[in-house]
């Protein structure tokens, strides 16, 4: 009895404990996290062209996978994740408008934009919900080349 109140009690402590795990069994699977950062990335080349300020430059995930930015780059350093629409490969110069700036968008397949991401920020999760691939920049560093994939199993 004393062994099942000490479990009940470590158990209700870690739910209510911030920054502690979360308890197993039933909760949301954790985020596919893409690393942002433009100073400590370098440049590959891709089957959709040349990438960087992305890690991976390219994210394998299967359906139902949820996705997020982190901007881990140095202050001073605002970037966006923005879907680049149906294109197949990476365009030459920069195809966004101030519309990046914004966040939206809540599935891969709908098009989104991380919004400015200030150094340390994340983005909203998105939900990888059909198969295909999808690539995406950043508004500010596009032609840096900021710029990766998403591949949707």
């Amino acid at each position: 009895m004393v062994r099942a109140l000490f479990l009940f009690a470590s158990f209700a402590l870690a739910a209510c404990t911030p920054g502690a795990p979360p308890a197993s069994g039933g909760g949301a699977a954790a985020a596919t996290l893409i690393d942002v950062s433009l100073t400590s990335s370098s440049v590959v080349a891709t089957a959709y062209g040349t990438s960087g300020g992305f890690q991976p430059a390219v994210t394998d995930v299967s359906v139902g996978t949820m996705v997020q930015f982190i901007n881990r780059d140095a202050p001073g350093f605002t970037h966006t994740a923005t879907s680049l629409g149906s294109a197949a490969s990476f365009p030459a110069s920069s195809p966004f408008t101030a519309a990046a700036l914004a966040v939206s968008g809540a599935k891969l397949s709908s098009g989104f934009s991380s919004g400015a991401l200030a150094p340390g920020a994340a983005s909203q999760p998105l939900l990888a919900d059909l198969a295909g691939t999808y690539l995406y920049g950043c508004f500010f560093h596009y032609g840096s080349p900021m710029r990766a994939a998403i591949v949707v199993h």
